[in-house]
């Protein structure tokens, strides 16, 4: 068994779609149309045929109190695996997206915390 999908919630799918290709550096790998919203995913341009990230909209009147809370608490709703998180950290932080917390050592691990502009925060980190 393996993880094929997951998702995150998004409150605007184009705008998600521009963040996670155009700034984050995924590949839209499906996008669908299914009524008002779309099949919309996103992989690793390492592995185009590993992991979909599916850009799921919020319309579910459980998901916003859910994003809500997390970000309130500063908890990220997912992370991704980078190779250098200050390295990461820069890249992003001059394409202009706003991190909650900076690049952060813990034992063998470093993280970082961004906001997705989609209603996420999201983690990068390195390490085991």
């Amino acid at each position: 068994m393996r993880i094929h999908l997951t998702s995150v919630f998004v409150d605007d799918q184009e705008k998600a779609a521009h963040f996670y290709t155009e700034v984050l550096g995924f590949v839209k790998k499906h996008d669908v149309p299914v009524g008002d919203d779309r099949w919309l995913t996103v992989v690793s341009p390492e592995d185009p045929e590993g992991t979909e990230l599916l850009l799921e909209p919020s319309g579910h009147p459980a998901v916003q109190p859910y994003k809500t809370a997390l970000v309130e608490d500063g908890i990220p709703v997912t992370s991704f695996a980078v190779q250098d998180v200050p390295a990461e950290f820069k890249r992003l932080r001059d394409l202009g997206v706003r991190f909650t917390q900076e690049p952060l050592e813990m034992g063998p691990v470093t993280t970082a915390v961004f906001d997705d502009t989609c209603g996420n925060l999201i983690q990068i980190q390195h390490g085991e």
